[in-house]
């Protein structure tokens, strides 16, 4: 099973754009990688006049389409807003990074932007495993500024997909209590 990291924080604090950069790092090192995406308002890609509207509205339960290169799977599911009920979808992946799930008890990158907010939310949490930051903060974690994304994906390679622990890099992790 794959290990599993949620990157964190308040609106606007560049999240999506870390797991982005991210990805490319992670992709540019050979590591298969898989992303959740927490819409907690709700969020719908199929449309209106799209044949695959017409099977769901039909009744179908599920619809999967599917086309040279890609799947696509639309899937009633009431109980899809935990990362536990996520964890057959990623088979065959080093890593999944989740957007979001703020409350789920998983490891934790916050992303902080001191301009648009106070405070980090996550500050002094034990998930709490890193944090990307404009800001001098001080912390108990390893601290990566936006421009070190390839040191963020290092740590994040070390520590998850490799189980290294990082104050002894000589050893392996024995409890692997992030997996999905």
């Amino acid at each position: 099973m794959p290990q599993l990291v949620t990157i964190v924080g308040n609106s606007s604090s560049g999240k999506t754009t870390v797991i982005e950069k991210l990805i490319v790092e992670l992709k540019r090192k050979g590591y298969r990688i898989g992303a959740v995406k927490h819409a907690h308002h709700g969020y719908d890609i199929d449309q209106k006049g799209k044949d695959s509207f017409a099977l769901k509205d039909a009744g179908a339960d599920i619809v999967l389409v599917s086309s040279p290169g890609k799947i696509m799977m639309i899937k009633d599911d009431t109980e899809s807003e935990s990362l536990d009920r996520l964890e057959s979808y990623f088979q065959g992946v080093d890593l999944v990074i989740a957007e979001g799930f703020k409350k789920e008890p998983r490891p934790k990158v916050e992303v902080f932007r001191s301009e648009v907010h106070s405070k980090p939310l996550f500050q002094g949490n034990k998930e709490l495993v890193a944090m990307v930051s404009d800001s001098d903060i001080s912390i108990d974690v390893p601290l990566f500024r936006f421009h070190e994304i390839r040191k963020l994906s290092d740590f994040l390679e070390n520590k998850f997909i490799k189980n290294i622990d990082s104050e002894d890099p000589d050893s392996r992790k024995q409890e692997n209590r992030w997996k999905l």
